[in-house]
């Protein structure tokens, strides 16, 4: 199984790919510069495993939330390669990739994810991580830091959480407030603040995707911003 992924929803730009379980990526944090670096690492990756494009069986991306230019960004260049090569697309939450990364750094199951959205909002979400698979917890959502709802978390009151993103770095004060009067003590140990998705993230989690036939046409590639007010849909990059 080949398949390349990649994003560029938030400051990090990455790209990796994935043949038959061996992870090769590439990954810099290079705020506006993603339009410059996302080709020369998917052209890296693939001249370095000796692999074309139209061996791919896949072409997974950051769907967001994030920076709206990076998601477009993103979905303009798989919806590219995914017409020209008639190759199908899995869509992968960024949220879901910075639960992955957490998950990989502290081992805790329980991920309360955060980016930074400007405007004085976070994008939001719970995941925990259940036989393998994970499950989000209410809805992805772009919030004030001062209204985010943990009430899902208190079924289970004994569980520690991690908070990872943007947004703890950003309004780790107020999320920190806000945890604190809905969770019980000390379920708030670890904050993540410079954990970002990437590719490698979304790699892993496309695998799962793919083989569950969880992919769509290269039409149906576009970003999830969460807020209304965005602008045109993105053009394909053609490679």
């Amino acid at each position: 199984m080949n398949i390349l992924a990649i994003d560029t929803a938030t400051e990090a730009c990455s790209a990796a790919l994935t043949i038959n379980g061996e992870l090769s990526s590439s990954y810099k944090l290079a705020p506006r510069e993603h339009s410059a670096l996302i080709l020369k690492m998917i052209d890296g990756l693939l001249a370095e495993a000796n692999l074309a494009v139209s061996q791919l069986d896949a072409i997974a991306f950051g769907r967001g939330p994030g920076s709206f230019m990076g998601l477009r960004i993103a979905a303009g260049v798989v919806q590219g390669i995914a017409f020209a090569h008639d190759i199908p697309v899995i869509a992968v939450s960024t949220l879901k990739a910075i639960a992955q990364r957490a998950f990989e750094e502290t081992n805790n199951k329980h991920i309360l994810t955060a980016i930074d959205a400007r405007m004085d909002e976070v994008y939001w979400a719970a995941y925990r991580l259940e036989n393998g698979r994970w499950q989000l917890e209410g809805d992805e959502q772009v919030i004030s830091p001062d209204k985010v709802s943990l009430t899902e978390m208190l079924s289970q009151p004994d569980e520690s959480w991690v908070g990872a993103g943007t947004g703890w770095a950003s309004y780790k004060d107020r999320l920190l407030q806000t945890a604190n009067c809905q969770l019980p003590t000390n379920l708030l140990p670890t904050i993540l603040p410079d954990c970002f998705p990437s590719a490698e993230a979304i790699a892993k989690l496309a695998v799962d995707e793919f083989n569950a036939g969880n992919t769509i046409t290269a039409a149906e590639a576009i970003p999830v911003y969460l807020r209304n007010n965005v602008a045109k849909k993105p053009k394909p990059v053609v490679l």
